[in-house]
């Protein structure tokens, strides 16, 4: 608002920009893409959760009103507490996975909105599984043969974007008049018949908590969603969670994960936070090794939520990977842990066998006390072996690499801090941060000593 002498005016609209990554107009910062490129993420999804559905039809998100120029778009009032300009719309979000060489992975509003509102499957249903197939060809049609192609093409980017895979709303198990099943048939037989190759996911018929309560029984979703927010002590326990899943079944996209100490993020308040401490870390790390010794099952995972405004009264929830304010950043230890099994990572895992592993117990419950994974580079045969040792005390491993031929000098990165409650922040960015050193003396059968309450990654490179 300015006020000139008697007069008052309202302003609609005020966009200031720094540079911006790539220079992009009305591009993204710098400093936060870094931070992602540097995780080396394959995919991005958007508009992700509960941002999707809104909680009013009137709420949820309307990709077609943020096309074209900022001025022209109305906005709509966010899930959180706070009104969208939409400056963020469909097509800077293609150009965020452009721009960090990921992929989009598309939601699609599925006629649920949180205040417990929905369509049936039928007539009424069909203008929504309409707008989503218009959104699917502004991501993918043709320019010159489609018309939402050619809004795409108007809108600066005449080539299609490579999408592969598309979900069927978000967290649908909290509509409990059982609908969903029917909404997503009636999506999937649409996207199917006119994009037969886009993979398709469901966020119910999984094993989670919600998704177990109603599985998709009709159409075999290509993947379904499962969403994990536990304690870090159960995010531990969960590091076997895949082992035995049917090879047959749905792969899983694991779309929501997090440990958190001893409160939930919804629970323990903006002032809590506002990224996960070192114990978080020791039970997102034991959690990845599950995943990754288990990559034939989980397709996809991404930790939630990515980014906060970690100023007082910016936040909603306690944990998010990425802190920053309107000048610096910083990445949590969680944020560091992934970036970390990113940088170091094989195209094939290999089998391996924990031995006489110390445990830690929490009241009639006993768990390993280290964790462990481990993928090969068939090119280089360069083996990475993740490791997770959370108990209060250094531990030392012995290493049996059968049939592996490794060269005698190798890097060990480490995650560690002594303590649990420890945590990175605007004044300490690098609190917690990896270190990498030269080792000696590998071969086919070496140890090594892991500090207490650290994340691990030898790289072990093949012999010449």
């Amino acid at each position: 608002m300015l006020r000139t002498g008697d007069r008052t005016t309202w302003l609609s609209l005020v966009s200031l920009f720094p540079p911006t990554y790539k220079n992009r107009p009305n591009g993204l910062r710098p400093d936060l893409m870094q931070m992602l490129v540097d995780m080396k993420p394959k995919f991005l999804r958007f508009p992700g959760g509960n941002y999707l559905e809104g909680n009013t039809f009137k709420d949820r998100f309307p990709w077609k009103e943020t096309l074209g120029p900022l001025e022209d778009r109305p906005g709509h009032q966010g899930t959180w507490g706070y009104r969208s300009t939409d400056g963020l719309g469909m097509m800077e979000f293609l150009l965020w996975c452009e721009d960090m060489g990921a992929k989009p992975l598309l939601g699609l509003f599925a006629g649920y909105v949180l205040n417990k509102d929905y369509i049936k499957a039928g007539p009424e249903l069909e203008g929504f599984v309409q707008d989503a197939l218009d959104q699917i060809e502004y991501v993918v049609g043709d320019a010159k043969r489609t018309k939402w192609g050619a809004r795409r093409a108007k809108d600066g980017h005449p080539e299609p974007f490579p999408l592969e895979y598309v979900e069927i709303g978000n967290e649908d198990w909290f509509d409990e008049s059982g609908s969903y099943e029917g909404r997503f048939v009636q999506f999937y037989d649409a996207v199917k018949k006119k994009y037969p190759k886009l993979k398709v996911i469901s966020s119910t018929g999984g094993k989670d908590y919600g998704g177990a309560k109603f599985p998709i029984t009709k159409r075999r979703p290509d993947l379904w969603d499962e969403h994990y927010y536990s304690e870090a002590w159960d995010m531990m326990g969960m590091a076997t969670q895949y082992d035995n899943y049917d090879r047959k079944g749905p792969k899983v996209f694991v779309g929501e994960w997090a440990a958190h100490d001893t409160k939930a993020p919804w629970e323990a308040g903006p002032e809590a936070g506002p990224t996960p401490n070192m114990k978080c870390t020791l039970g997102d790390a034991a959690f990845m090794t599950g995943m990754e010794r288990n990559s034939d099952v989980v397709e996809m995972s991404c930790y939630a939520p990515l980014l906060v405004n970690a100023n007082p009264g910016g936040r909603q929830w306690s944990l998010n990977l990425i802190g920053y304010d309107a000048l610096n950043t910083f990445g949590s230890p969680s944020y560091y842990a992934q970036k970390m099994f990113a940088e170091n990572l094989g195209d094939r895992t290999v089998a391996l066998n924990l031995a006489d592993v110390p445990t830690q117990s929490k009241g009639d419950k006993t768990l390993p006390g280290i964790f462990a994974s481990a993928t090969r580079d068939t090119k280089t045969g360069t083996l990475y072996v993740k490791l997770v040792n959370a108990l209060p005390s250094a531990q030392e491993v012995a290493f049996d690499l059968k049939g592996a031929n490794v060269a005698p000098s190798g890097t060990m990165t480490t995650l560690h801090h002594d303590d649990l409650k420890a945590m990175n922040s605007l004044e300490e960015p690098t609190k917690i941060a990896p270190k990498t050193a030269r080792v000696e003396n590998l071969g086919s059968s070496f140890r090594q000593t892991l500090p207490a309450q650290s994340v691990t990654v030898l790289k072990l490179e093949a012999k010449k």
